[in-house]
């Protein structure tokens, strides 16, 4: 299988019903407060239909006296016999009518909203947890301001959308329905004219949606692009600075912002065309409403249009009507924020659904101890499927043994211990701890008994206790001392006016790169690990620090399997066996000293350290070269 990932737009354009699934997802968690506010939202829509209908009976029984005062579903015993009587009721019914949607209103958005920040928060959540399930190979092909696109942008638009235009929605449809309802009963055949803007808009906002759904998915992208060209640019700001590249990376800025404006106005484009083809729609249906309820009303009906038309009802019509044209157009609003929330749900689906490549992750066996014994069988990867970064390594490491890992740059040495650690999976062979294939291991058993020191160490925004602390739940301030006595940074921490409680800033920044280093092997000691992977470990530590660690490097893998990546040869000199690595194979291996007498490739490398550059064969310099040329 191939480690190479799948793009975030390629997760997009695979994603099914995106919408569908998160009401399915989070709907049900949510269902209490779903149906109040969708009982809220009918109730409140049908109250303020209300008045427009009262008033236009009042207008031909008190006013104009043309018929008697009678409410539907009312007997005519519970009204007043008066004219002051009804007029006061109708004042009555309208003002309560008002106020009881208002609380409506309150209840429904209260209800709404919570929905909105309670799924926001559940599916921020759960999209960061998603994405750390993902392999490294999906960090490798995305970039984080990207991601981070995603877990805030895209998750901000659907809380958005939820809080504020479901809600539009939902009321339109339910006050479309209830006036048109009203109207049928009180002149079907007026009706049948002011309700033709409804068939008209649905198609306008159809075609919209047509043209609008892909545009919107390619201002996602462009977000997420721009996005990680300004979260690249920060990260770097002292590169740029150094370099004096301001010019060009503001350039690139410009760049992908354009790329952002172009696709975002060709989506504006199609939005200024559509809502003002919303306005001339409910115009005209207003304009019909009023001329041909007006000719009805004065011709007491005319060809088709048999039924008579009294004055209350033609202005019932008419409020109707107006009532009707904000909806519809705001309705047009509601379908483009919709399709803006779709294209950024597609993309967290899309990642919801990504399934995660390192199988049963969660389900394998638990392992309670580890004593440390670690195997390749004819273990081949590739990063991308093509270039083959392992080739058919075999190894055996007993357990307590210290192994160093050297060799050319792009040798494998890095890549070697990932596979152990699983951040990747091997293509062919297998790698076992205690004789367990890792594949059979939960992920999080194989790496509690795992520690790991990187090249470039990456310390959290907190305190150095927190830092040292990291990933273990239960220390002492004893046991942090030690740890870093022995990783060679007591010393300068002391020195430091908090101590344990400064705080290192973001990624480490108020600290030296060998400060950051000595924490990081600090941290690793601290676990406690039966299995230890020091990546160049001291590759940033002054000499005299290196000293320091290499002085302890026997007590600090004196009882665990130990693997050392260097270098400087001098880190693993004293290692109970140097595994040579060149092109992903093992060339050769053995004690510092063997592989002195055996003069190849590790003797070469260590007369470059050394300084004996005129002992080195002719073949090794040149094809130093000819790699550094490449």
């Amino acid at each position: 299988m191939s480690n190479s990932e799948e793009s975030l737009d390629g997760l997009r354009n695979r994603t099914d019903r995106p919408m569908r699934y998160l009401v399915a997802q989070y709907g049900r968690t949510n269902l209490s407060s779903l149906v109040l506010g969708g009982v809220m939202t009918v109730l409140g829509a049908a109250l303020l239909s209300i008045p427009a209908f009262v008033l236009g009976i009042a207008l031909d029984a008190i006013f104009r006296q043309t018929r008697p005062f009678t409410l539907p579903l009312v007997p005519n015993a519970w009204l007043p016999g008066s004219v002051m009587g009804n007029f006061w009721l109708t004042v009555g019914i309208v003002s309560t009518s008002f106020l009881v949607a208002a609380f409506a209103g309150y209840i429904r958005g209260w209800a709404l909203n919570r929905v909105a920040q309670d799924v926001q928060h559940e599916l921020r959540t759960d999209t960061y947890e998603q994405m750390q399930t993902q392999r490294m190979a999906f960090f490798d092909d995305n970039k984080t301001g990207e991601i981070m696109s995603i877990l805030n942008n895209d998750v901000n638009q659907l809380e958005s959308f939820l809080s504020q235009d479901l809600q539009s929605g939902v009321r339109i449809v339910v006050t479309s329905l209830v006036i048109a309802a009203i109207t049928v009963y009180l002149h079907w055949q007026l009706a049948l004219v002011t309700l033709t803007m409804v068939p008209a808009l649905g198609y306008a906002s159809y075609k919209f949606q047509q043209s609008i759904e892909p545009k919107y998915g390619s201002v996602r992208s462009s977000v997420g692009k721009l996005n990680a060209r300004l979260e690249n640019n920060i990260g770097g700001i002292a590169v740029i600075k150094s370099f004096g590249q301001e010019g060009p990376e503001a350039d690139r800025v410009a760049d992908a912002s354009n790329e952002y404006r172009s696709a975002n106005w060709s989506a504006i484009l199609s939005r200024i065309k559509f809502f003002p083809t919303l306005v001339l729609i409910t115009a005209v249906g207003y304009g019909g409403t009023f001329a041909l309820g007006g000719y009805v009303f004065l011709q007491q009906g005319f060809g088709l249009f048999t039924l008579g038309l009294s004055a209350g009802t033609l202005v019932t019509f008419l409020l109707y009507s107006r009532r009707l044209m904000y909806p519809m157009r705001q309705f047009g609003q509601v379908l483009n924020n919709y399709q803006y929330a779709y294209a950024a749900a597609e993309r967290i689906v899309g990642l919801l659904q990504d399934p995660d490549r390192i199988e049963d992750r969660t389900t394998g066996k638990q392992l309670a101890r580890v004593d440390g014994g670690v195997e390749y069988e004819d273990v081949t990867f590739s990063y991308d499927g093509e270039e083959t970064i392992i080739d058919d390594v075999s190894l055996s490491v007993a357990p307590g043994e210290t192994v160093g890992l050297v060799g050319p740059t792009g040798a494998g040495k890095t890549t070697l211990t990932k596979l152990l650690m699983r951040l990747y999976d091997a293509d062919e062979g297998t790698a076992r701890v205690d004789g367990h294939d890792i594949r059979d291991i939960d992920v999080r058993s194989l790496r509690d008994h795992l520690g790991y020191v990187s090249q470039e160490p990456f310390l959290f925004g907190g305190s150095i206790r927190d830092n040292v602390s990291y990933g273990v739940t239960d220390t002492t301030d004893d046991a942090i001392k030690t740890a870093l006595k022995q990783a060679g940074a007591w010393e300068f921490v002391t020195d430091l006016e908090n101590g344990l409680e400064t705080v290192v800033g973001e990624r480490g920044v108020k600290l030296s790169g060998g400060q950051r280093q000595r924490l990081a092997i600090a941290r690793a000691i601290l676990k406690d690990p039966a299995l230890l992977v020091l990546d160049e470990a001291t590759s940033h530590v002054d000499n005299e620090t290196e000293l320091v660690v290499q002085r302890n490097v026997t007590e600090i893998s004196d009882h665990r399997t130990t693997f050392v990546i260097a270098h400087r040869l001098s880190t693993v000199r004293n290692a109970d066996r140097i595994i040579v690595l060149e092109d992903g194979q093992i060339v050769e291996s053995g004690t510092h000293e063997a592989l002195l007498e055996d003069d190849g490739l590790y003797a070469d490398l260590w007369r470059v350290q050394v300084g004996d550059i005129e002992a080195l064969p002719e073949t090794f310099v040149q094809q130093t070269v000819s790699s550094a040329d490449d």
